[in-house]
């Protein structure tokens, strides 16, 4: 019976003293500090021994909210479906424009790193800012090298443009760059590449191939010449035009727009068209980028998947220019309340 008693007056008194002093007054609970085994996932060594490669937990990919909700199509199931996109590129290395760019409506930006000055480190601010915004990256490396390639593939994007591809086998060496081996000769290091989500993404070397899309510009005579079966090579996607250096090397750099030079434009689609001929599954689709001799509309007229119609940089030299234009040719207020002051002097009299 007092044991009862005094269990009970000791809840009272804890009661009434919860009662009687403020919140704040309560004591507080004892700091936590994290530690290793706080963490779901532990990061991948750089090297993996094959004795303890089977102990190491190979983490899931964490799908947002956001990404579970919307899953967009990638560049190359939208081509499948049929779609003609449109596109920027991006030689000012700007993240902010690479913002806006997709926020604009692109479908896809090529940050160039062939003819913009900047190189990886520059280009992966681009890539983020692109991807904030649900728009594909493009990276454009500036030779056709394994080294370049496999830099630029361990940044993500969805696809990828090797410059200058003349011939079958140098598409089929642009592809090997691609695909880790057996089947070609990427470097791996896919555990800790922003590729595969810096190795959240389990599922990355199983899909890879399905979403990047391989694009080789033909932009010589001698690519003229080999387009068809440039277009055949297995895991070519598409077959970007470069009409300006194609100008170049037909000996008409400062006539782009010259009779010989779209002939062999003409000849080159035709090739690439007619490599889809035989069914969706095969064949390469056609890319290009607009000129003002050839605009955006024409290329989409004549069988262009891709077309990308401007640049960073040329867009913002022609609103400077009109901008500059537009205020040094209009006339100010202050002379024109004068001019009508004459005027209306003159009629009055």
């Amino acid at each position: 019976m007092g044991s009862i008693t005094t269990t009970t007056t000791v809840v009272a008194t804890a009661t009434a003293t919860a009662t009687t002093h403020p919140p704040s007054l309560l004591p507080k609970p004892k700091p936590r500090f994290l530690t290793p085994s706080d963490f779901k996932f532990q990061p991948f060594p750089l090297s993996i021994s094959s004795k303890h490669h089977t102990q190491l937990p190979i983490p899931k990919s964490i799908p947002s909210a956001a990404a579970a909700a919307v899953s967009p199509l990638n560049l190359k199931s939208r081509l499948r479906n049929g779609e003609t996109l449109y596109g920027l590129f991006l030689l000012s290395f700007s993240p902010t424009l690479a913002e806006i760019a997709a926020l604009a409506g692109y479908d896809f930006v090529v940050v160039d790193m062939e003819h913009g000055p900047g190189g990886i480190r520059d280009a992966l601010p681009c890539l983020h800012a692109l991807a904030a915004a649900d728009t594909a990256a493009i990276l454009r490396i500036p030779e056709s090298t394994a080294a370049w390639a496999k830099k630029a593939l361990d940044l993500g994007p969805q696809g990828i443009m090797f410059p200058m591809i003349d011939t079958a086998q140098l598409a089929h060496q642009a592809v090997s760059f691609c695909r880790f081996p057996p089947a070609g000769s990427r470097g791996a290091a896919h555990p800790i590449v922003r590729a595969s989500k810096y190795g959240l993404d389990d599922g990355y070397i199983g899909n890879y191939l399905d979403e990047l899309l391989i694009m080789c510009q033909v932009e010589s005579k001698e690519g003229v010449a080999n387009a068809d079966e440039i277009a055949a090579v297995d895991g070519v996607d598409c077959v970007q035009m470069g009409p300006l250096d194609l100008s170049a090397s037909l000996g008409y750099l400062w006539d782009p727009g010259n009779k010989r030079v779209r002939e062999a434009l003409s000849e080159a689609e035709r090739k690439v068209l007619e490599s889809r001929n035989d069914g969706v599954e095969s064949g390469a689709y056609l890319a290009g980028f607009a000129t003002a001799f050839d605009g955006a509309r024409d290329l989409r007229s004549r069988g262009y998947h891709m077309v990308s119609g401007a640049v960073d940089i040329g867009l913002f030299r022609s609103a400077a220019a009109e901008d500059v234009i537009a205020f040094k040719t209009s006339v100010p207020e202050s002379e024109e309340e004068e001019e009508k002051e004459v005027d209306e002097k003159y009629w009055s009299e």
